[in-house]
């Protein structure tokens, strides 16, 4: 049992999950940096602008009602739609930049075979190469059993 452990263990495919999950952990830090220090501060800077109130909680006030002391705050909901949408976003560029990346060694794998030639491609080229030469031996024979005839 412990030796089928080993082997699940590893897997290349639980080792990269693994590692993407530790990755995306991290990952998930930094876009809610980036949202918290950057994008949030833009939208709010947006709504301050756009509804000439003094500050953001002025501004986004509206977004936060209470019905009967209940306080629903869709400014968070918003906030956390922005949030998932980047960092899918971001995840979305990275996957694909992987896969680019990834096609390229299978390109060059492809076009390394069709340069590579096999011993029977030599042995045709050779041939090909010799039967050349004796026909080119055969019209020059004949040509000089023409003129020594004439002469």
């Amino acid at each position: 049992m412990i030796k089928e452990f080993k082997e699940f263990i590893m897997r290349g495919s639980v080792l990269d999950l693994a590692v993407g999950v530790v990755i995306g952990s991290a990952f998930t830090a930094i876009v809610t940096k980036v949202v918290d220090g950057l994008i949030t501060p833009l939208v709010s800077l947006v709504f301050v602008m756009t509804t000439g109130k003094q500050s953001a909680d002025d501004a986004l006030g509206a977004l936060v009602f209470s019905v009967k002391g209940v306080p629903f705050k869709i400014g968070d909901v918003i906030s956390a739609i922005i949030t998932f949408l980047i960092t899918a976003f971001v995840l979305f560029l990275i996957v694909k930049a992987a896969n680019r990346m990834k096609k390229k060694p299978e390109a060059e794998a492809d076009k390394t075979e069709e340069i590579l030639l096999t011993s029977e491609d030599y042995l045709e080229q050779i041939r090909d190469l010799l039967a050349a030469q004796n026909a080119e031996k055969t019209v020059a024979v004949t040509k000089e059993s023409a003129t020594d005839n004439k002469n």
